[in-house]
């Protein structure tokens, strides 16, 4: 069975009430070669300990999910951690530090806008072609200190392809596409035919999850909607965990 049928099949989520005593855990390279021979087709990206005795986190396409060391059990959703008086989402911290390295990581396949100083970091997943994509844009526009991160996903059309292409492919990529997101036509002329990103994009998209645009993560990996207005992007960007 593959690993993604099992999880999804699962489908229930985990919460501990009680934190266990870190007993004394198999060896976690044997529990791993187990997992591995359970789940020959699954490439794992990550296999940790967890805080609670005989309980591993695994972390394979972006998603994380656990198991016991004699792999009895595949549990999938979110764990909590209830020790301290506020309690922690384990699984959402995991998932936020994943996306947030998969974001640096891919920081070269976007178009990168820097606002007055930049200290600040936002990326979007975006269609040349989304109306609520250009609404957005007019609110990322009003902010300052910020670096913005554009990943072009094509979504809508075979249009919204052939205009990323020539946002790409521009000189001046932001130029581009800051025309081109307050409704001036992309030049006729417009070369197309260089290397894009938009298919490492589109499979990052696919990676977090991303069905829809605009989407909107913070440089923590936190993903904070769709389109937001300038209030709700810079109070996300206050109060981010």
């Amino acid at each position: 069975m593959r690993i993604s049928m099992l999880a999804s099949g699962l489908g229930w989520g985990l919460m501990l009430l009680l934190a266990l005593p870190v007993a004394a855990q198999p060896d976690e390279a044997k529990t791993r070669k187990k997992f591995e021979a359970r789940f020959p087709t699954a490439k794992i990206e990550q296999f940790n300990r967890t805080p609670f005795a005989g309980l591993y986190e695994v972390v394979f396409d972006g998603q994380v999910v656990y198991t016991d060391d004699k792999l009895n059990y595949l549990i999938t959703g979110n764990l909590f951690d209830l020790r301290q008086a506020e309690e922690r989402n384990l699984t959402r911290e995991r998932r936020d530090q994943i996306a947030s390295g998969g974001l640096v990581k891919a920081q070269l396949n976007a178009v990168k806008r820097v606002r007055g100083n930049g200290k600040r970091v936002i990326y979007t997943f975006e269609d040349p072609n989304c109306g609520y994509c250009k609404s957005l844009h007019k609110e990322l526009n009003k902010m300052t200190d910020v670096t913005i991160y554009t990943f072009l996903l094509p979504i809508l059309s075979a249009d919204s392809v052939e205009k990323s292409k020539a946002v790409w492919c521009a000189k001046d990529r932001a130029k581009l596409w800051d025309d081109l997101m307050t409704n001036v036509v992309v030049p006729s002329n417009a070369p197309k035919n260089c290397a894009t990103p938009i298919d490492d994009n589109q499979a990052l998209a696919k990676r977090f999850g991303v069905r829809g645009t605009p989407a909107v993560y913070l440089a923590t990996g936190q993903q904070i909607g769709g389109f937001l207005s300038v209030t709700e992007l810079e109070e996300a960007l206050t109060t981010t965990r």
